[in-house]
Parts: structure tokens; C-alpha cells; sequence
């Protein structure tokens, strides 16, 4: 979806400063967090897909002054309370009063895919693009989930490489189907991405895993023919 949380490719945030030696957890309370998150994934039995789209919908003040594994405590409260396993109130009355209540379990409502159903049984489906096809990421403004980046739609790029097939995120999210499909590595020029006026090399590639859907290949370009020249010669009179 379009939130605050697709960052790929905006300004203005800083350099990254990589952290030397940066440990998995900073706080006990993190382990915690981490231990939590996969027991109320079991519970309340949300897939991974949804558990990024609850991430999504945090309220954006939040999430921007969130760190990761808050972030990871705010979808966790979310996907409790719409699967019925604890209700809004029960958070709320757990919670310390400074905190804002209505930034408990309060997500941003959306909607996702038409419902697609699987056949049981069916075979993987065949790809569609194979190794060196051009294609170009379609421009998709989804008000659901979706794994396509902002800064890659309608950009054109490469196939690298066939992953093969998984499950479509984008449907996932939404319990509207597996939608199993081809997902692949495509390589995008980064002055295709930045612009030609950018600071990037003529050389560098930035390689993205896009499922099909997201795809439309791009025709090759064929070579106008020459119109046939009449040949010389007298004309015949009657």
C-alpha cells in the first residue's frame, strides 16, 4: 500500500550510519518482543504477509517514531484484536496512561484484492518471462498490501533470474487467495530509477524480486523496413 513505510528512493532522512558489531537484540525487552510476536502468530494464526500489512497501518506519527521491534509489538496488538483473541479494551487497560490511546490497536482501514480461488491440486503455473526478457514494473497504487516499490513502478528493467513460485503477497494479506506465481529478480538501471541527472554510475544495477503480477513485458523494437524502390526502366505504351 502506499504508506509512510515505503521509504525506498525519498530524501531528506540522513546518510545511514551502519552500526559496527551491531548485536541481534539492544534491550531484554526485545527478546521478549521477538518471543511474544511468534506466540501470538501461532494464536491468532496471521501469515507473514499480513503481519508486514499491519506494519503498514500504523498510524504514520508512530510509526516514524517507532523502532523496529515496537513496531513489531503494534502489528502484534493489531492482528490480536481482529482476530478476537484479546479485544481493544483488554490492551488499553494493560497499557501505561501515557500513552495515547488512540494509537492502541487502532489501524488504518483498507481494502485488499478481489477473493481469487485455488484449485487444489492444480499444477505450478508456467512463467512468463524467461532469462534477459525486458520488462517494466506496472504502475499499481494499491490500497492494500503489496511488495512493489514505489520508486520501481513504471520503470523498466531485466529479468536476472526465476526464482520460481510463491505465494502472491499481495492477495495473502488480504486471506484472498495463494495466487501462487513466478517471482523474479529483475535488474533495473539506476539512472532508469534516479534519473540521468542523478549522482549514479552508468554501470550500477539495482536488483529487485517482483512477483509476475506486478510485470508487463516490453515490446522488442523492430526495424521499420525500407519501401521497396520501383524498378528502372522504359514503360511500354499500347
Amino acid at each position: 500500500m502506499n504508506g509512510v513505510h515505503d521509504m525506498g528512493g525519498m530524501d531528506g532522512f540522513g546518510p545511514v550510519v551502519p552500526e559496527k558489531n551491531e548485536p541481534v537484540f539492544h534491550a531484554d525487552w526485545e527478546r521478549r518482543a521477538y518471543a511474544l510476536v511468534g506466540l501470538a502468530r501461532r494464536v491468532a494464526r496471521f501469515n507473514g504477509d499480513e503481519f508486514r500489512h499491519a506494519i503498514e497501518r500504523m498510524p504514520p506519527a508512530r510509526y516514524l517514531a517507532s523502532s523496529y521491534y515496537e513496531r513489531w509489538l503494534a502489528a502484534a496488538e493489531i492482528l490480536l484484536v481482529e482476530h478476537g483473541v484479546v479485544t481493544r479494551d483488554e490492551l488499553l487497560a494493560k497499557q501505561d496512561a501515557s500513552i495515547d490511546p488512540a494509537l492502541i490497536a487502532n489501524p488504518v482501514a483498507t481494502r485488499g484484492p478481489v477473493v481469487v480461488t485455488d484449485k487444489p491440486g492444480s499444477k505450478p503455473p508456467r512463467a512468463r518471462f524467461g532469462k534477459g526478457a525486458r520488462v517494466r514494473a506496472r504502475n499499481l497504487n494499491p490500497s492494500g498490501h503489496t511488495r512493489l516499490p514505489r520508486y520501481v513502478r513504471g520503470k523498466a528493467g531485466v529479468i536476472m533470474r526465476d526464482w520460481g513460485v510463491f505465494v502472491f503477497p499481495d492477495t495473502n494479506a488480504h486471506h484472498a487467495g495463494l495466487k501462487r506465481q513466478h517471482c523474479y529478480s529483475v535488474a533495473f538501471d539506476a539512472r532508469e530509477l534516479w534519473g540521468k541527472s542523478s549522482k549514479a554510475n552508468s554501470r550500477e544495477r539495482v536488483y529487485i524480486d517482483l512477483w509476475e503480477d506486478y510485470l508487463e513485458p516490453i515490446a522488442s523494437k523492430s526495424k521499420a523496413k525500407a519501401p521497396k524502390r520501383k524498378a528502372a526502366g522504359k514503360t511500354r505504351g499500347r
